[in-house]
């Protein structure tokens, strides 16, 4: 799922296009989220893709959705 990244006052949000969402990054597996899991503020779990080093953001990535609490 295409989902874009970006950096706000209240803390990273994710933007998923295709279901009008944003929610806040409320919890993750990794400080940086990249290369973990990332849990949306609504209860959606994202696998986060892997980089090297943090890319600039805002950023769109292809991101797998692995759960709903």
């Amino acid at each position: 799922m295409k989902i874009t990244v970006r950096e706000t006052p209240k803390g990273m949000e994710v933007y998923v296009a295709k279901k009008d969402l944003e929610e806040l990054i409320v919890e993750s597996e990794t400080p940086a989220i990249w290369g973990g899991w990332a849990k949306l503020s609504n209860g959606w779990i994202f696998e986060m893709p892997a980089f090297d080093e943090a890319p600039k953001l805002p950023i769109t990535v292809d991101a797998r959705r692995l759960a709903v609490e």
